[in-house]
This record gives structure tokens, C-alpha cells and sequence, in this order.
């Protein structure tokens, strides 16, 4: 195997602690033949990839590369695999799969050539694994990945450690950190720079910018085959957003302030979605999960509400972004006709810890989930908790 291929992996490894594990990270068949974990950038998927390497790697022979590496502007991927299943090689692991023109075709390949060898690889979120040149989706599982849950921020930063709790333990006022008496003071330093494991690494704001420059103006362009002009629209979009969020699209208005034709604009914002620069609520309509009218459109998470919005943050829009970003992993979060949000047929009314029940006294099961509230009663739920879903 390339020597310089060795050094690299040797030199990702000894950067790497397993300290703290992801939530998706038992989650994932590491030993099936080919699997994808994909998301958005900056959530932690190389780490993983690493983490079990390093974990593991006295079980079997593991090889670990990047895509986007500079041996990879002379030779194939193919080439790794054959080499490495020469000299015994089990299992593979390839990170950012999405900076390799031809990753599904040689992936394809590798499976059929080596059928003793695992896969792994990560992606982009944008990684449409059944529209490569060659259609990966019966062959590889796929595990997506989010940004840290508040739980996992508490884990990862302050040496907290909640175990998960389901939706109706919250509401059943079950969930309690039991070494963290106040937990809203730290609960508003995750909402403002908690979602990305990177913070950890100092320069937020700065790393943050960087993740939605790449993301508007490679990632989506790169898989939706645009023009450099019409990744800039991508990013003028995210701006008018980010000003107006929560906001049902109006897509005359829109398509004339970014100068582009209406009809392209939901294709845009299912783009954003995908990459995680974005969040969607739709209706029910449809009765499939992820697929409806939609009804809201919010920033991904609070910590690009903060990073993009600045001053003009609402505070209203916060909460409400907080509640969709975390109950979206586990649960299927619809629009509410008469207030905020739909989970199973229960109602919620994410407010200010002056909100009463008025808004959701005629439903048979409804919810209000309050902000600036340390505990709950009664049909009352602090915000905080539904952070401690996964």
C-alpha cells in the first residue's frame, strides 16, 4: 500500500480520542458489506470513521482514505481496493466520497471485485446515492447523521452525561439532569454554538461561515450540475431566509429578489434542506413522512439562526427552530392547523413561559412547551428537555 496513504490514516488516527461517541455511532451495521453515512458538513462522520478504526483495528486489517486526497489526482480508488485486498485487506473506509467524480461506478466495482471486503464511506447530505452512474441503493445501507442533540452537547463539552429519553417520558416530566441543577444557562450556550462538535476547535463563527460558503457554493452546485452564478443565487436565497425565517415561501416574491424563475425555487430549497443549511415543515397532506405541503421554512438549527441572523435573531424563531431540529431524528414533525407543531396526533405550542393553554384548549392532547422554564407540570414542558431525545 502507498506509503503516504498509511502515514495519513496513522496521522488521523493519533489526532483522534474516543472520549465521546456520537449518537449514531451504535447505530450503524459497521459490518455490513458496503454502507454510506452521510450529512452535512461538519457533524462529525470522519471522527467516526476514525474512532472505530482506532477502536477496532487489532480485529482486522482496516484501511482508511480520503477522497479528496492528492494520491487521488493520479490513481483510482479501484486501484486502493485491489492493492489492498492483495495484501489482506477487510474492510475499507472512504471518507468524502463526494470529491470523487466517478464514486459510484468504482464503489460498484470494489463491491462486485471484493466480495470478502467491508466498505464504509462517507457523504455529503446532498449525496443522492440511487442517482450515481451506478444505482449503490441495493447494495449499501445508508445512516444519516445529524448535528449534536443538546444531550450530546453536555456530554461532549461539559463532562454531562443524561441518557436519552423517549417523547413520552418528557411529557410525562421524566427527564431530569441529575448533576446540573440550572440547565438553562447552558442550554442557551448550545443553542448559540453547541449543534457542531467543531466548536470545540475555538473560531466558531468563522468555522460556521465556512461550512455554508462550501456547502451553497460547492456542495449543492457540484451534485445539481449548476453554474457557479447560480450557486451565488443559492446563497443570496439563504440570506433572504435567514432574515425572514420562520416564513411560508412565496415563491413570485422570492424568484424576483434572487432574480430566478419560480419554478426552479422548491428544487433550491429542497437542495438547502438536504444539505442541512435548512429546515422544511410540512403538512400532512400526503401522508409520507418528509413529503407534503410546506407550510414553514426555518434556518437548519439555532446556531446558524445565530450566525446568519445576528442581532435580528427572534427569539420566537429560535424556540421554534430548536423543537424542529431535534424531534425531527426521532419523530415525524408535521404543521399544526391551529398552532405550532403535529407529532402522533399531539399538539404543541412552543412560547415564552407567560404562554397559557387558550391556543390549544380544544385539542384532545395538547402541549405547551415553554422557554425559560427550569421544569414542567401539567400539560407544561420546558424546551430544554426535548433536547435529550437522542
Amino acid at each position: 500500500m502507498d506509503t503516504s496513504l498509511i502515514a495519513f490514516m496513522e496521522s488521523q488516527l493519533e489526532q483522534t480520542t474516543s472520549t465521546f461517541h456520537r449518537y449514531m455511532y451504535p447505530q450503524i451495521a459497521w459490518d455490513s458489506r458496503m454502507f454510506g453515512l452521510i450529512g452535512p458538513r461538519g457533524v462529525g462522520k470522519s471522527t467516526m470513521f476514525l474512532q472505530y478504526i482506532k477502536e477496532h483495528r487489532h480485529e482486522k486489517q482496516m484501511l482508511y482514505v480520503s477522497a479528496e486526497h492528492i494520491y487521488f489526482t493520479t490513481h483510482t480508488l479501484i486501484e486502493v481496493a485491489d492493492t489492498f485486498a492483495i495484501e489482506g485487506g477487510q474492510q475499507l473506509f472512504i471518507d468524502e466520497i463526494h470529491k470523487y467524480e466517478n464514486w459510484s461506478r468504482e464503489l460498484k466495482q470494489i463491491y462486485d471485485a471484493h466480495p470478502e471486503m467491508k466498505i464504509g464511506f462517507t457523504g455529503s447530505s446532498v449525496l443522492d446515492i440511487s442517482k450515481g452512474q451506478s444505482d449503490l441503493s441495493r447494495r449499501a445501507l445508508i445512516f444519516t447523521m445529524q448535528g449534536l442533540s443538546f444531550r450530546e452537547y453536555l456530554s461532549m463539552f461539559h463532562d454531562i452525561n443524561v441518557p436519552v429519553y423517549a417523547l413520552d417520558q418528557i411529557l410525562h416530566h421524566e427527564a431530569r439532569i441529575q448533576s446540573l441543577l440550572h440547565p438553562i444557562p447552558l442550554f442557551r450556550e448550545y443553542l448559540q454554538h453547541g449543534y457542531y462538535p467543531f466548536a470545540a476547535e475555538g473560531n466558531f463563527d468563522m468555522r460556521l461561515h465556512q461550512v455554508v460558503n462550501q456547502t451553497m457554493e460547492v456542495d449543492i452546485p457540484q451534485f445539481a450540475n449548476m453554474t457557479p452564478a447560480t450557486g451565488r443565487k443559492l446563497k443570496k436565497l439563504l440570506a433572504v431566509i435567514a432574515q425572514s425565517v420562520p416564513f411560508k415561501p412565496v415563491m413570485d416574491s422570492l424568484s424576483t429578489v434572487i432574480g430566478t424563475s419560480r419554478n426552479v425555487l422548491p428544487d433550491y430549497f429542497l437542495y438547502m434542506e438536504q444539505a442541512g443549511m435548512i429546515g422544511q415543515l410540512r403538512d400532512n397532506t400526503s401522508g409520507i413522512r418528509g413529503i407534503g405541503k410546506v407550510e414553514k421554512v426555518y434556518l437548519d438549527n439555532t446556531n446558524l439562526a445565530y450566525v446568519l441572523g445576528g442581532q435580528a435573531t427572534d427569539t420566537g424563531n429560535i424556540r421554534e427552530t430548536f423543537f424542529y431540529n431535534q424531534l425531527r431524528v426521532t419523530t415525524n414533525v408535521i404543521s399544526s392547523r391551529i398552532s405550532d407543531f403535529t407529532i402522533d396526533g399531539k399538539t404543541f405550542e412552543v412560547s415564552g413561559k407567560k404562554k397559557g393553554k387558550k391556543q390549544i384548549a380544544d385539542v384532545t392532547e395538547g402541549y405547551v412547551v415553554r422557554d425559560d422554564i427550569e421544569y414542567g407540570s401539567d400539560n407544561f414542558i420546558p424546551l430544554w428537555a426535548f433536547g435529550l431525545m437522542y
